[in-house]
């Protein structure tokens, strides 16, 4: 996940971060992954685990992760970084600067360490001096609340201009694709609206990918 070169200015074609939900038998949901990245090649797939406890958790990583990875697919756990070695993923998502500092030097440089729940523009500072592989912004909190969408593509249009770690932009509908890109994300995350219906997941997928080539991107 580092599609910038080491002087933040020349940038690959932008990618997908696919946000899978916590299916209720993984066997279904790596099943439903595999032909979505099928559908619309993907940098990557965070992986939200369902509420058991750490052994049934691994187990389900280690159902889900091995035909992503083969696809060239990185699968990266939505908190627990204590369970990314056991479980074979490639790395996690870590929500907060708090809980970026407490588990990003246990998971870098062998892991991905990506940061979201970016509240405010010292909040992304501080992860990237930390080491952050990339910044998120715009994904719902718990509560599924986000800031507003214009403030979200402010915030990526800020980083893009002036940061060099990547950044990912969450999407929360398919007309929030291409204003992304435009801000200039690296990536951009989909999730809740791809999975809302399993059956449209591939064809919605295939829809974000169509957008995605040739949107126009900041320079």
């Amino acid at each position: 996940m580092t599609p910038r070169s080491s002087n933040g200015t020349d940038r690959s074609a932008p990618q997908l971060y696919l946000v899978a939900p916590a299916f209720d038998a993984a066997g279904a949901g790596a099943a439903l992954l595999r032909a979505a990245v099928a559908a619309a090649p993907c940098a990557a797939v965070l992986l939200r685990l369902p509420d058991t406890d750490e052994r049934a958790q691994i187990n389900y990583v280690k159902t889900i992760a091995p035909g992503l990875q083969q696809a060239g697919v990185a699968v990266l756990l939505d908190g627990h970084p204590t369970i990314v070695a056991k479980s074979g993923a490639d790395g996690a998502h870590l929500s907060g600067p708090g809980a970026f500092e407490d588990s990003a030097s246990a998971l870098r440089p062998k892991f991905i360490a990506g940061a979201g729940g970016l509240l405010t523009r010292h909040d992304a500072m501080v992860v990237a001096e930390q080491g952050a592989d990339y910044v998120m912004f715009g994904e719902p909190d718990e509560a599924g609340r986000r800031p507003p969408f214009t403030a979200i593509v402010e915030r990526v249009n800020w980083w893009a201009e002036l940061f060099e770690p990547p950044c990912v932009g969450y999407a929360g509908a398919p007309d929030e694709v291409v204003p992304l890109l435009q801000a200039g994300a690296d990536f951009v995350a989909v999730g809740d609206f791809v999975f809302a219906d399993p059956e449209r997941t591939t064809s919605l997928l295939a829809a974000v990918a169509r957008d995605m080539t040739g949107a126009e991107r900041v320079t």
